[in-house]
C-alpha cells in the first residue's frame, strides 16, 4: 500500500484518487474549493461520471479516501503526489499552466518527506523540466524529489473503466528509478507500461489526442464528399474500418469532436509546433474541418425551411457526448450560437447536461424530455447520440413538431425509415443531403439576419 496525494479533483484528479483508493493505497485528494471538498467528504460528486461516485463512496467508508483543502494535510507523509489540475486554452491555443505553477509552489512549499511528482494533467512538452524548477525553489532543504510525466487517456463517460483496464501505461522521467516506482502503483491493472523520457511521455499524450481528432476530421470531410456524390458514409467507414490497418473506431461522421481534450489538445500541440519553427498544415486543417462540420449543418436546416428567422429549433443532446454533463467545447453550444445568430428560437433537452446548461444559454427553452422538446419545433436536431434518443416513439415525436424535419447529427436513425413515418430527414453524409416525403413542398427561402 502506498502513500498517494493528488492536488486537483477535476475529471482526472477524482478518477485518479479513487481509483487508487480502489486498488487498495491511501489517497488523499486536494482542492482549493472548500464547497467542493464539503461535497466530496459526503460523498457526493460534483460531476457525471458512470461508477464514479460508487468507488468515491467505497473507499471514503473503508477509509482509503480523504478530502482536504489544506496542502499541509494532504501532503502529509506522500510517498507520491499527482498533479491534476486544469490545463485550460489560453489566448492563442497554448495550454494556460497557472494552476500548474500554483500547485507545484504549494507542493515543494509543503513537502516534509521525499516524494515522486507526477504530471497527470495534460501539459505543454518541457512542462516536466519546469515543474521540477518550481520544486526546485520551493522545496525545504533535504526534501528531494523526482518529476515524472504519467499522461492520462481517460474517456468521459467510461473513465474508472479505462483507469482500471487501461490500454497502455505511459510513464517518462530523466530518473528511471522514479519512473519504474510509480510503475509498480500501475502493476494491479496489468497493462503495458512504456517509460521513456519525460518529453517523449508528454509527446505521446498530444500525438495521440491529434490523431484521433484527425481521423474525426477525416471521416467528416469524406462524408461531405459523399453527400455529393451519392455514397453513404456510414457504410464507407464500415469498409474502411474493417481493414485492421485503419479499424472502426472514430469514424463515426457527425458533427465534429469537442470535450476537454481534442479541441485544446490540438490547438496546443498547432501552437507548440509554430513557435517553434515547425508548419503543422494537417493540425490546422483539422481543426478548420470540425469548425465547418456545424456551419454545413446549420445549411442543412437552412435549405429545408427556408432560412431560419422566427423559427423553433429543438435540439436533443447538449454535453459534448454521451454519458457526461460535460459540456466543454459541446458541439451543442456553437449550434445553438449560430441558430440563434439567425434568429431562430432554441427548445433543448439533455438527460444529464441541463443544470450546467442553464446559465449558458439563457435564453433557451429547456424541455422535461424530448417530446415537450420537439412540441411546435420546425426542426429537430439530434446533437448527442444519448442511448435514450435511439429509443424514442418516432411517430410520438413527429405528431407534436409543427414542422418534420429531423436533423441527424450523429446518424443514429435509418433514413428510410424517418422518410417513410413522414419525417424530412437529413443525415451527416448520407446518400443524399436530405429525404424528402412524396407530398413535400419546399418553403421560400429567406435571407439569413444581416445578409445583405
Amino acid at each position: 500500500m502506498a502513500k498517494i496525494s493528488v492536488v486537483g479533483t477535476g475529471y482526472v484528479g477524482l478518477v485518479t484518487g479513487a481509483c487508487f483508493a480502489d486498488l487498495g493505497n491511501e489517497v488523499t485528494c486536494i482542492d482549493i474549493v472548500p464547497e467542493k471538498v464539503a461535497m466530496l467528504q459526503q460523498g457526493k460528486i460534483p460531476i457525471y461520471e458512470p461508477q464514479l461516485e460508487e468507488v468515491v463512496e467505497r473507499n471514503l467508508a473503508m477509509g482509503r479516501l480523504r478530502f482536504t483543502t489544506d496542502y499541509a494535510t494532504g501532503l502529509a507523509g506522500a510517498e507520491f503526489v499527482f498533479i491534476a489540475v486544469n490545463t485550460p486554452q489560453g489566448q492563442d491555443g497554448e495550454a494556460d499552466m497557472r494552476d500548474v505553477q500554483a500547485a507545484a509552489t504549494a507542493i515543494g512549499a509543503n513537502l516534509t518527506t521525499s516524494a515522486v511528482v507526477v504530471n497527470k494533467s495534460t501539459m505543454p512538452i518541457g512542462a516536466g523540466d519546469w515543474v521540477a524548477n518550481i520544486l526546485e525553489k520551493n522545496v525545504r532543504p533535504g526534501v528531494e524529489f523526482a518529476v515524472v510525466s504519467n499522461p492520462e487517456f481517460l474517456r468521459e463517460g467510461s473513465a474508472v473503466a479505462d483507469f482500471l483496464v487501461p490500454d497502455r501505461v505511459v510513464l517518462g522521467s530523466n530518473d528511471r528509478a522514479a519512473a519504474e516506482r510509480v510503475a509498480v502503483l500501475y502493476q494491479p491493472v496489468k497493462a503495458p507500461i512504456m517509460i521513456t523520457d519525460i518529453r517523449t511521455a508528454e509527446m505521446i499524450k498530444y500525438a495521440s489526442n491529434a490523431f484521433l481528432a484527425a481521423k474525426i476530421s477525416f471521416i467528416n470531410e469524406i462524408s461531405s464528399i459523399c453527400e455529393r456524390l451519392g455514397a453513404d458514409v456510414r457504410e464507407v467507414a464500415q469498409g474502411m474500418g474493417y481493414d485492421k490497418r485503419i479499424g472502426s473506431a472514430f469514424l463515426d461522421a457527425g458533427v465534429g469532436y469537442g470535450g476537454s481534450c481534442f479541441p485544446k489538445d490540438v490547438r496546443a500541440l498547432e501552437h507548440m509546433a509554430s513557435i517553434h519553427g515547425s508548419h503543422p498544415q494537417l493540425l490546422r486543417t483539422v481543426i478548420d474541418i470540425n469548425r465547418d462540420q456545424r456551419r454545413q449543418l446549420i445549411q442543412k436546416i437552412r435549405n429545408v425551411l427556408g432560412g431560419l428567422n422566427e423559427r423553433t429549433i429543438g435540439l436533443l443532446g447538449l454535453a459534448f457526448k454521451p454519458n457526461t454533463d460535460d459540456l466543454r467545447e459541446a458541439p451543442a453550444l456553437e449550434i445553438a450560437h449560430l441558430l440563434q445568430h439567425e434568429g431562430a428560437h432554441l427548445r433543448a433537452y439533455d438527460p444529464a447536461a441541463m443544470a450546467k446548461a442553464k446559465p449558458l444559454l439563457p435564453e433557451v427553452a429547456f424541455g422535461r424530455d424530448a417530446y415537450e422538446t420537439a412540441t411546435g419545433c420546425d426542426a429537430v436536431v439530434l446533437v448527442t447520440e444519448w442511448n435514450e434518443f435511439k429509443q424514442l416513439d418516432m411517430n410520438r415525436l413527429r405528431s407534436v413538431m409543427a414542422f418534420p424535419l429531423l436533423v441527424d447529427g450523429r446518424n443514429v436513425y435509418d433514413p428510410e425509415t424517418m422518410t417513410r413515418l413522414g419525417f424530412i430527414y437529413c443525415g451527416m453524409g448520407r446518400r443524399q443531403s436530405a429525404h424528402y416525403p412524396a407530398d413535400y413542398v419546399p418553403a421560400p427561402f429567406t435571407a439569413p439576419i444581416g445578409a445583405h
